[in-house]
């Protein structure tokens, strides 16, 4: 068994409508991932798959419960020390990519580089390199809308690796493509995977994607079967 990257007890989230009638999401989850494998997180929609995938990056609280990632309790970490953590150790690819439209591939991609305090000239050198990872050294200087779906998600994918990342958390990150990039990104995944050596945990729809993974998460009725 690989080294456990996270280690989720028993996490509780509900949600109160406006009428006070209280929604149970989550009801005591707990999952152990594993370091350096693609894990993957199923259920039906409304089965709180991508509010546990936000508690576990620590992008949402839970009510109950605890996240520890590399053995860090990010529930006990303040906002900024949280942030700091996110950070250095995580990265993230939703569904829909986010790109800043105003600025090209590579600026995108390096603009979280220099953010972090990287000079602007080291930054697009690093996300060159990136770009060229993804399989997109034509496209540098292309800006999203001069891109297909499936290329801006690759770039999407290029600028969640920049802080070299201990996971990559993805929330239905095919859902917006069509049959040939989505295969396409699945390949990208297992390649960071075995190169990189990157781990991921994705929240998916989609049956291919399911059938890369490593390990496969069900969720139903709150719970993790």
């Amino acid at each position: 068994m690989n080294e456990i990257i996270i280690e989720a007890k028993n996490i509780h989230k509900s949600f109160y409508k406006q009428n006070e009638h209280k929604l149970e999401i989550l009801k005591g989850v707990s999952l152990q991932v594993e370091n350096k494998m693609i894990s993957v997180i199923v259920g039906a929609s409304g089965a709180g798959k991508s509010t546990l995938l936000h508690i576990l990056s620590g992008l949402d609280n839970a009510d109950e419960g605890e996240v520890k990632i590399k053995g860090t309790n990010i529930f006990s970490l303040s906002d900024d020390k949280l942030s700091k953590f996110r950070n250095k150790h995580i990265g993230f690819v939703f569904q829909f990519h986010h790109l800043l439209p105003e600025f090209d591939a590579a600026e995108n991609v390096a603009i979280p580089l220099m953010i972090y305090g990287e000079t602007k000239l080291n930054a697009v050198k690093r996300a060159e390199e990136l770009l060229a990872l993804v399989g997109l050294s034509d496209r540098l200087h292309h800006k999203p809308a001069e891109l297909s779906g499936g290329e801006q998600q690759r770039v999407a994918v290029a600028r969640a690796l920049t802080n070299n990342p201990d996971i990559i958390f993805a929330d239905e990150p095919t859902g917006n493509l069509d049959s040939v990039n989505s295969e396409a990104l699945h390949n990208l995944f297992v390649k960071l995977r075995d190169e990189l050596k990157v781990t991921f945990l994705i929240v998916t729809h989609n049956p291919q994607l399911v059938s890369l993974g490593d390990k496969v998460f069900e969720m139903k009725d709150g719970v993790i079967h």
